[in-house]
């Protein structure tokens, strides 16, 4: 992506100093569409994991926890529609992550007869990083809600920062409430690095053993 970043993309070249035209392809932009679909792949799988953990979270028969991490199960719903909201923007990756490059169709009176499509495969990541981001938010309440639900038990010195980290601006599920403010508040803790900036020292700090 650098070397594409930096390069001469005209054609054809014309060289000042020798006096030189050089017709080539280097305005095909394949590379940078290719490199765009493979982090597409990525992004969407990455969703899709946090996906699934979420639907095991909320599943009892494999948490081990209340139905939809509800204190008030058969009452409440919990979590249940935040996990239809994480499937619906894991769903729309898989569309999304379609390969961009296979998929030319050929422009200008057919002289450009094989179009990258690049444009469209790096502007669609946007799209894609930002449901993963809320799917992660999502995972990161669901998360939370678990431990909170295990109490008086608790975990590693890195979940048990991330777990106070949210619980100050996002209190425990007791009882059913509007979810979008939640999920707001966990993807502001994940956009603006406070996450991630807290995981590596919490991590680093843990104790380790040999055996």
């Amino acid at each position: 992506m650098e070397r594409e970043a930096n390069s001469v993309s005209d054609n054809p070249l014309i060289c000042r100093q020798t006096g030189e035209v050089l017709s080539g392809g280097n305005f095909h932009a394949e590379p940078v569409a290719m490199v765009a679909d493979n982090m597409a792949l990525a992004i969407a799988e990455t969703g899709a994991l946090a996906e699934r953990r979420i639907a095991m979270l909320i599943d009892s028969s494999i948490s081990e926890l209340p139905p939809f991490l509800t204190p008030r199960a058969g009452l409440d719903s919990g979590f249940m529609m935040a996990h239809v909201t994480a499937a619906a923007l894991a769903s729309e990756n898989k569309s999304l992550a379609h390969p961009a490059s296979v998929d030319s169709l050929p422009t200008s009176a057919n002289q450009e007869d094989h179009v990258s499509m690049a444009t469209f495969a790096a502007r669609r990541l946007m799209a894609m990083n930002d449901n993963t981001a809320s799917i992660i938010a999502i995972e990161y309440l669901a998360a939370a809600q678990g431990i909170s639900l295990r109490r008086p038990l608790t975990s590693s010195a890195a979940i048990e920062q991330a777990h106070a980290t949210l619980r100050r601006f996002v209190p425990e599920w007791i009882r059913d409430r509007a979810l979008y403010p939640d999920i707001l508040s966990a993807r502001s803790l994940i956009d603006t690095g406070r996450l991630a900036a807290l995981l590596p020292v919490a991590l680093l700090d843990a104790p380790c053993s040999d055996g």
